[in-house]
């Protein structure tokens, strides 16, 4: 029994046909878990679901053994749920400070020591604290998205192509970032085109193909697998 689980979702958007087809995806705590696929594939959709965004037709979403699945965002959010989405996921006419605040809207406690917390995993936000982060490159607005999805404490954390659009050392970064995120205890799963990287970085895999669990297993067997090889990884 996973920390974090979708079980045998079925979904679509309004009245339409059926995007994903009795998929299941689960991560624990300290587990990176990455979901692939092709164009098309659900993997957005699974996103939304998981997130309640999307209402499942059948199936459930538990979060330590406990259903959330007719929960809103905002309450699986209080329940340790954080997102961060590919665009739009970061104040760029804030400060980097002002954005952690505001990713601090949850906590009514002193939110100081969380935020030191956030610059001790990236530095280079305290280095920068004070600056527009409109005024920042593409790898250091992601570290604020991912700071400021942190500062709830979520024992969640969902990232929806983290790495879209970053050049590869940056990209090679941020997967390193996200790997010191795992290691604070936190459950990550993400939705990543960059398929062999990920792999190597995840514990675990899915490759959804039209809605449905088509592969999955440990990163490195994933990655190993000749058919997913040579149907997903270009190879």
């Amino acid at each position: 029994m996973a920390f974090f689980e979708g079980n045998r979702m079925t979904a679509g958007y309004n009245n339409g046909p059926d995007i994903i087809h009795s998929c299941s995806i689960n991560v624990d705590r300290g587990e990176i878990v990455a979901i692939l696929g092709p164009n098309g594939a659900g993997k957005s959709t699974v996103m939304r679901a998981l997130l309640g965004l999307l209402k499942l037709k059948k199936g459930n979403v538990k979060i330590n053994n406990k259903d959330i699945s007719n929960l809103t965002p905002q309450d699986r959010v209080k329940k340790g749920i954080s997102f961060v989405p590919q665009t739009k996921n970061v104040f760029a006419e804030l400060t980097v400070r002002e954005n952690l605040e505001v990713g601090a809207f949850l906590r009514d406690d002193n939110i100081n020591k969380v935020i030191g917390e956030i610059y001790e995993l990236f530095p280079i936000l305290s280095e920068k604290k004070n600056q527009i982060v409109g005024e920042l490159s593409g790898g250091q607005r992601q570290q604020v998205a991912l700071g400021r999805a942190l500062m709830i404490k979520p024992s969640v954390l969902m990232l929806d192509e983290p790495t879209a659009g970053v050049s590869p050392i940056v990209m090679e970064e941020l997967f390193q970032h996200i790997i010191k995120i795992k290691k604070t205890n936190v459950a990550v799963i993400m939705v990543e085109q960059n398929a062999k990287q990920a792999l190597k970085i995840s514990d675990r895999g899915y490759v959804l193909v039209t809605g449905e669990n088509k592969f999955e297993g440990l990163g490195k067997d994933l990655l190993n697998d000749p058919e997913v090889r040579r149907s997903f990884l270009g190879a």
